[in-house]
Protein backbone atom coordinates (compact mmCIF):
# COMPACT_ATOMS: atom_id res chain seq x y z
CA UNK A 1 0.00 0.00 0.00
CA UNK A 2 2.84 2.42 0.91
CA UNK A 3 4.40 1.91 -2.70
CA UNK A 4 1.01 3.16 -3.85
CA UNK A 5 -0.16 5.81 -1.82
CA UNK A 6 2.03 8.79 -0.91
CA UNK A 7 3.61 8.92 2.28
CA UNK A 8 1.43 11.69 3.29
CA UNK A 9 -1.79 10.01 2.43
CA UNK A 10 -1.16 6.91 3.92
CA UNK A 11 -0.69 8.32 7.35
CA UNK A 12 -4.51 10.10 6.72
CA UNK A 13 -5.50 6.66 5.77
CA UNK A 14 -4.43 4.65 8.15
CA UNK A 15 -5.67 6.66 10.97
CA UNK A 16 -9.22 7.24 9.32
CA UNK A 17 -8.95 3.42 9.55
CA UNK A 18 -7.84 2.60 13.06
CA UNK A 19 -10.21 5.60 13.85
CA UNK A 20 -13.22 3.48 12.86
CA UNK A 21 -12.09 0.18 13.84
CA UNK A 22 -10.97 1.82 17.52
CA UNK A 23 -14.82 2.89 18.05
CA UNK A 24 -16.38 -0.32 16.09
CA UNK A 25 -14.38 -2.47 18.83
CA UNK A 26 -16.68 -0.91 21.40
CA UNK A 27 -19.93 -2.32 19.37
CA UNK A 28 -17.91 -5.69 19.33
CA UNK A 29 -17.54 -5.72 23.07
CA UNK A 30 -14.75 -3.70 24.29
CA UNK A 31 -15.59 -1.39 26.99
CA UNK A 32 -17.65 1.76 26.36
CA UNK A 33 -14.51 4.71 25.19
CA UNK A 34 -12.08 1.92 25.35
CA UNK A 35 -12.58 0.85 21.89
CA UNK A 36 -8.22 0.92 22.00
CA UNK A 37 -6.09 1.97 24.61
CA UNK A 38 -2.55 0.40 25.03
CA UNK A 39 -2.06 1.20 28.91
CA UNK A 40 -4.94 0.04 29.88
CA UNK A 41 -4.82 -3.51 27.59
CA UNK A 42 -1.20 -3.99 29.06
CA UNK A 43 -2.27 -3.23 32.45
CA UNK A 44 -4.69 -6.04 31.48
CA UNK A 45 -2.50 -8.35 30.28
CA UNK A 46 -0.26 -7.59 33.91
CA UNK A 47 -3.53 -9.05 35.29
CA UNK A 48 -4.09 -11.77 33.40
CA UNK A 49 -0.47 -13.00 34.10
CA UNK A 50 -1.23 -12.12 37.80
CA UNK A 51 1.19 -9.34 38.14
CA UNK A 52 -1.00 -7.73 40.15
CA UNK A 53 -4.46 -8.55 41.86
CA UNK A 54 -7.52 -6.34 40.58
CA UNK A 55 -10.03 -8.69 39.65
CA UNK A 56 -11.94 -6.15 37.34
CA UNK A 57 -8.80 -5.48 35.04
CA UNK A 58 -7.89 -8.84 34.27
CA UNK A 59 -7.43 -10.21 30.55
CA UNK A 60 -4.87 -10.86 27.62
CA UNK A 61 -6.07 -8.56 25.24
CA UNK A 62 -5.35 -9.88 21.91
CA UNK A 63 -4.72 -6.51 20.42
CA UNK A 64 -1.95 -5.45 21.77
CA UNK A 65 -0.66 -9.42 20.75
CA UNK A 66 -1.79 -7.86 17.16
CA UNK A 67 0.22 -4.63 17.01
CA UNK A 68 3.43 -6.62 17.98
CA UNK A 69 2.70 -9.16 15.29
CA UNK A 70 1.46 -7.31 12.68
CA UNK A 71 4.09 -5.13 12.99
CA UNK A 72 6.66 -7.92 12.53
CA UNK A 73 4.97 -8.83 9.64
CA UNK A 74 4.96 -5.84 8.03
CA UNK A 75 8.92 -4.96 8.91
CA UNK A 76 9.76 -8.21 7.36
CA UNK A 77 7.81 -8.10 4.22
CA UNK A 78 9.66 -4.49 3.51
CA UNK A 79 12.57 -5.44 4.62
CA UNK A 80 12.37 -3.22 7.73
CA UNK A 81 13.28 -5.93 10.24
CA UNK A 82 16.64 -5.08 12.44
CA UNK A 83 17.37 -6.50 15.81
CA UNK A 84 19.10 -3.51 17.53
CA UNK A 85 19.13 -1.94 21.06
CA UNK A 86 21.81 -1.21 23.88
CA UNK A 87 20.38 2.90 24.03
CA UNK A 88 19.90 2.93 27.71
CA UNK A 89 17.68 -0.14 29.01
CA UNK A 90 17.52 0.84 32.53
CA UNK A 91 16.60 4.01 31.93
CA UNK A 92 13.58 3.09 29.30
CA UNK A 93 12.26 0.30 31.41
CA UNK A 94 11.65 3.16 34.31
CA UNK A 95 10.60 5.78 32.07
CA UNK A 96 8.23 2.97 30.56
CA UNK A 97 7.03 2.42 33.86
CA UNK A 98 6.12 5.91 35.13
CA UNK A 99 4.63 6.86 31.95
CA UNK A 100 2.00 3.79 32.58
CA UNK A 101 1.67 5.31 35.86
CA UNK A 102 0.92 8.55 34.49
CA UNK A 103 -1.65 6.83 32.06
CA UNK A 104 -3.61 5.13 34.76
CA UNK A 105 -3.86 8.12 37.04
CA UNK A 106 -5.84 9.83 34.01
CA UNK A 107 -7.25 5.80 33.14
CA UNK A 108 -5.91 5.71 29.50
CA UNK A 109 -2.92 6.25 26.96
CA UNK A 110 -2.79 9.15 24.17
CA UNK A 111 -5.24 7.21 22.51
CA UNK A 112 -7.59 6.75 24.68
CA UNK A 113 -7.72 10.21 25.75
CA UNK A 114 -8.98 10.99 22.14
CA UNK A 115 -11.43 7.94 22.03
CA UNK A 116 -12.54 9.30 25.52
CA UNK A 117 -13.22 12.63 23.85
CA UNK A 118 -14.92 10.96 21.08
CA UNK A 119 -17.15 9.65 22.82
CA UNK A 120 -18.04 12.75 24.68
CA UNK A 121 -15.68 12.57 28.06
CA UNK A 122 -14.84 16.03 28.14
CA UNK A 123 -12.49 14.87 30.99
CA UNK A 124 -10.22 14.05 27.70
CA UNK A 125 -9.35 17.42 26.56
CA UNK A 126 -7.82 18.08 30.14
CA UNK A 127 -5.76 15.37 29.29
CA UNK A 128 -4.49 16.81 25.69
CA UNK A 129 -3.52 19.88 27.33
CA UNK A 130 -1.76 17.42 30.17
CA UNK A 131 0.26 15.76 26.80
CA UNK A 132 0.64 19.05 24.93
CA UNK A 133 2.39 20.27 28.21
CA UNK A 134 4.21 17.45 28.56
CA UNK A 135 5.72 17.39 25.10
CA UNK A 136 6.75 21.11 25.47
CA UNK A 137 8.55 20.21 28.69
CA UNK A 138 10.40 17.11 26.78
CA UNK A 139 11.61 19.12 24.03
CA UNK A 140 13.04 21.98 26.00
CA UNK A 141 14.97 18.81 27.12
CA UNK A 142 15.71 17.73 23.15
CA UNK A 143 17.13 21.49 22.76
CA UNK A 144 19.15 20.95 25.52
CA UNK A 145 21.33 18.00 24.24
CA UNK A 146 19.12 14.78 25.99
CA UNK A 147 19.91 11.82 24.53
CA UNK A 148 19.49 8.49 25.59
CA UNK A 149 22.36 7.04 23.62
CA UNK A 150 22.18 5.12 20.60
CA UNK A 151 21.44 1.91 19.63
CA UNK A 152 23.50 -1.03 17.85
CA UNK A 153 23.47 -3.65 15.64
CA UNK A 154 22.34 -6.65 17.68
CA UNK A 155 21.59 -10.75 16.71
CA UNK A 156 18.85 -11.36 15.14
CA UNK A 157 17.61 -13.51 17.77
CA UNK A 158 17.21 -10.98 19.51
CA UNK A 159 14.56 -9.16 17.75
CA UNK A 160 12.65 -12.20 17.68
CA UNK A 161 12.37 -12.59 21.43
CA UNK A 162 9.16 -10.15 21.27
CA UNK A 163 7.21 -11.37 18.90
CA UNK A 164 7.41 -14.83 19.99
CA UNK A 165 6.61 -13.73 23.72
CA UNK A 166 3.73 -12.30 21.39
CA UNK A 167 2.76 -15.94 20.37
CA UNK A 168 3.19 -17.32 23.88
CA UNK A 169 0.46 -14.72 24.95
CA UNK A 170 -1.58 -15.79 21.74
CA UNK A 171 -1.71 -19.43 23.03
CA UNK A 172 -2.37 -18.63 26.69
CA UNK A 173 -5.71 -16.36 25.26
CA UNK A 174 -6.95 -19.59 22.87
CA UNK A 175 -6.09 -22.58 24.87
CA UNK A 176 -6.86 -20.81 28.72
CA UNK A 177 -4.78 -22.83 30.98
CA UNK A 178 -5.87 -22.32 34.83
CA UNK A 179 -3.01 -20.08 35.93
CA UNK A 180 -4.26 -17.47 34.21
CA UNK A 181 -6.33 -14.71 35.39
CA UNK A 182 -9.90 -13.68 33.71
CA UNK A 183 -12.11 -11.01 34.94
CA UNK A 184 -15.57 -12.07 35.82
CA UNK A 185 -16.83 -8.04 36.10
CA UNK A 186 -15.80 -4.79 35.29
CA UNK A 187 -13.94 -3.26 32.39
CA UNK A 188 -11.56 -6.80 32.35
CA UNK A 189 -14.81 -9.02 31.39
CA UNK A 190 -15.53 -6.97 28.28
CA UNK A 191 -13.36 -7.70 25.35
CA UNK A 192 -14.68 -9.05 21.54
CA UNK A 193 -14.27 -12.00 20.78
CA UNK A 194 -10.85 -13.02 20.23
CA UNK A 195 -10.23 -13.48 16.61
CA UNK A 196 -11.72 -9.93 15.81
CA UNK A 197 -9.31 -8.22 18.55
CA UNK A 198 -6.11 -10.21 16.95
CA UNK A 199 -7.18 -9.37 13.68
CA UNK A 200 -8.25 -5.43 14.33
CA UNK A 201 -4.69 -5.77 16.31
CA UNK A 202 -2.56 -7.20 13.10
CA UNK A 203 -4.26 -4.02 11.20
CA UNK A 204 -3.60 -1.54 13.17
CA UNK A 205 0.05 -3.22 13.78
CA UNK A 206 0.63 -3.02 9.99
CA UNK A 207 -0.31 0.09 9.44
CA UNK A 208 1.23 1.71 12.37
CA UNK A 209 4.83 -0.04 11.42
CA UNK A 210 4.45 1.56 7.53
CA UNK A 211 3.34 5.19 8.91
CA UNK A 212 5.17 5.50 12.24
CA UNK A 213 2.26 6.84 13.79
CA UNK A 214 2.98 7.84 16.83
CA UNK A 215 0.27 9.55 19.54
CA UNK A 216 2.72 11.59 21.19
CA UNK A 217 5.81 11.72 18.25
CA UNK A 218 2.80 13.75 16.38
CA UNK A 219 2.34 16.36 18.58
CA UNK A 220 5.98 17.04 19.30
CA UNK A 221 6.91 17.18 15.61
CA UNK A 222 3.98 19.54 15.12
CA UNK A 223 5.75 22.00 18.07
CA UNK A 224 8.90 21.30 17.46
CA UNK A 225 9.52 21.40 13.76
CA UNK A 226 6.28 22.97 12.82
CA UNK A 227 5.93 19.11 10.34
CA UNK A 228 1.81 17.83 10.47
CA UNK A 229 3.02 14.45 9.34
CA UNK A 230 2.15 12.10 12.44
CA UNK A 231 -0.15 14.78 13.28
CA UNK A 232 -2.28 14.52 10.38
CA UNK A 233 -3.04 10.93 11.37
CA UNK A 234 -4.29 11.80 15.16
CA UNK A 235 -6.78 14.12 13.84
CA UNK A 236 -7.67 11.64 10.76
CA UNK A 237 -8.05 9.02 14.25
CA UNK A 238 -10.32 11.29 16.15
CA UNK A 239 -12.43 12.21 13.37
CA UNK A 240 -12.96 8.80 12.55
CA UNK A 241 -13.93 7.74 16.06
CA UNK A 242 -16.17 10.84 16.45
CA UNK A 243 -18.18 10.00 13.37
CA UNK A 244 -18.58 6.69 14.09
CA UNK A 245 -19.85 7.11 17.75
CA UNK A 246 -22.20 9.83 16.46
CA UNK A 247 -23.41 7.02 14.02
CA UNK A 248 -23.88 4.83 16.99
CA UNK A 249 -25.01 6.63 19.39
CA UNK A 250 -22.01 6.49 21.77
CA UNK A 251 -21.57 10.24 22.40
CA UNK A 252 -22.33 11.19 25.55
CA UNK A 253 -21.30 14.76 26.32
CA UNK A 254 -19.78 15.71 29.68
CA UNK A 255 -17.42 15.96 32.21
CA UNK A 256 -19.32 13.14 35.04
CA UNK A 257 -20.56 10.07 34.61
CA UNK A 258 -18.38 9.15 32.18
CA UNK A 259 -17.53 5.11 32.31
CA UNK A 260 -13.92 3.96 33.54
CA UNK A 261 -13.48 7.79 33.91
CA UNK A 262 -13.26 10.30 37.04
CA UNK A 263 -13.02 14.22 37.25
CA UNK A 264 -10.21 15.35 38.78
CA UNK A 265 -8.80 17.87 36.63
CA UNK A 266 -5.47 18.16 37.99
CA UNK A 267 -4.34 14.92 38.34
CA UNK A 268 -5.96 13.65 34.99
CA UNK A 269 -3.66 16.53 33.47
CA UNK A 270 -0.54 15.87 35.59
CA UNK A 271 -0.72 11.97 35.21
CA UNK A 272 -0.89 12.57 31.37
CA UNK A 273 1.87 15.59 31.53
CA UNK A 274 3.93 12.63 33.07
CA UNK A 275 3.08 10.55 29.90
CA UNK A 276 3.55 13.32 27.24
CA UNK A 277 7.42 13.90 28.78
CA UNK A 278 8.11 10.50 29.36
CA UNK A 279 6.84 9.71 25.91
CA UNK A 280 8.84 12.30 24.32
CA UNK A 281 12.01 11.09 25.85
CA UNK A 282 11.51 7.68 24.93
CA UNK A 283 11.12 8.51 21.90
CA UNK A 284 7.03 7.68 21.13
CA UNK A 285 3.94 6.87 22.90
CA UNK A 286 2.94 2.99 23.93
CA UNK A 287 1.69 2.18 20.68
CA UNK A 288 4.74 3.01 18.86
CA UNK A 289 6.64 1.21 21.62
CA UNK A 290 4.59 -2.02 20.97
CA UNK A 291 4.99 -1.31 17.00
CA UNK A 292 8.94 -1.12 17.41
CA UNK A 293 9.26 -3.98 19.37
CA UNK A 294 7.82 -5.79 16.80
CA UNK A 295 10.56 -4.44 13.89
CA UNK A 296 13.07 -6.05 16.66
CA UNK A 297 14.27 -3.24 18.63
CA UNK A 298 15.01 -4.46 21.88
CA UNK A 299 15.22 -0.72 23.45
CA UNK A 300 11.33 -0.38 23.36
CA UNK A 301 10.71 -3.70 24.23
CA UNK A 302 12.26 -3.30 27.21
CA UNK A 303 10.41 -0.11 27.49
CA UNK A 304 7.26 -2.09 26.99
CA UNK A 305 8.03 -4.50 29.53
CA UNK A 306 8.73 -1.64 31.97
CA UNK A 307 4.86 -1.12 31.17
CA UNK A 308 3.45 -3.83 31.77
CA UNK A 309 5.80 -3.72 35.53
CA UNK A 310 4.36 -0.34 35.88
CA UNK A 311 1.04 -1.34 35.38
CA UNK A 312 1.47 -3.98 37.67
CA UNK A 313 2.95 -1.22 40.43
CA UNK A 314 -0.10 0.93 39.61
CA UNK A 315 -2.46 -1.05 41.27
CA UNK A 316 -0.33 -3.16 43.79
CA UNK A 317 0.79 0.39 45.31
CA UNK A 318 -2.55 1.97 45.00
CA UNK A 319 -1.60 4.84 42.65
CA UNK A 320 -3.96 3.87 39.66
CA UNK A 321 -7.10 5.63 39.59
CA UNK A 322 -10.52 4.48 39.11
CA UNK A 323 -14.23 5.67 38.54
CA UNK A 324 -14.39 6.87 42.36
CA UNK A 325 -11.23 9.11 42.05
CA UNK A 326 -7.52 8.77 41.97
CA UNK A 327 -5.54 6.37 44.15
CA UNK A 328 -4.51 6.76 47.59
CA UNK A 329 -0.84 6.91 46.61
CA UNK A 330 -1.41 8.26 43.11
CA UNK A 331 0.31 12.30 43.76
CA UNK A 332 3.26 10.71 45.45
CA UNK A 333 3.78 8.32 42.33
CA UNK A 334 3.16 11.16 39.31
CA UNK A 335 5.29 13.42 41.18
CA UNK A 336 8.55 11.17 41.80
CA UNK A 337 7.67 10.16 38.00
CA UNK A 338 7.91 13.86 37.11
CA UNK A 339 11.11 14.52 39.15
CA UNK A 340 12.40 11.37 37.69
CA UNK A 341 11.77 12.55 33.61
CA UNK A 342 12.89 16.11 34.67
CA UNK A 343 16.48 14.56 36.14
CA UNK A 344 16.70 12.01 33.13
CA UNK A 345 16.03 15.07 30.90
CA UNK A 346 18.99 17.20 32.40
CA UNK A 347 21.60 14.66 33.09
CA UNK A 348 21.59 12.18 30.04
CA UNK A 349 23.02 14.32 27.56
CA UNK A 350 24.73 13.77 24.03
CA UNK A 351 28.36 13.85 24.40
CA UNK A 352 30.29 16.33 22.06
CA UNK A 353 33.09 16.45 20.79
Amino acid sequence: MSRVLKPSVLIIVAGLIFGVLAAFMVKWGNPANMGICVACFLRDIAGGLGLHRAGVVQYIRPEIIGFILGAFVAAFAFREFRARGGSSPLIRFLLGAFVMIGALVFLGCPIRALLRLAGGDLNGLTALGGIIAGVIVGIVLLKRGFSLGRSTKLPSIAGWIMPAIAICLLLLVIFKPGFIFNSESGPGSLHAAIWISAVVGLVVGILAQRTRMCFVGGWRDLIMVKDSYLFSGIAAFFIAALIVNLALGYTHWGFTGQPVAHDNHLWNFLGMALVGLGATLLGGCPLRQAILSGEGDTDAAVTVLGLIVGAAFAHNFLTAASPKGIGDNSVIAVILGLVFCLAVGLFMREKTA
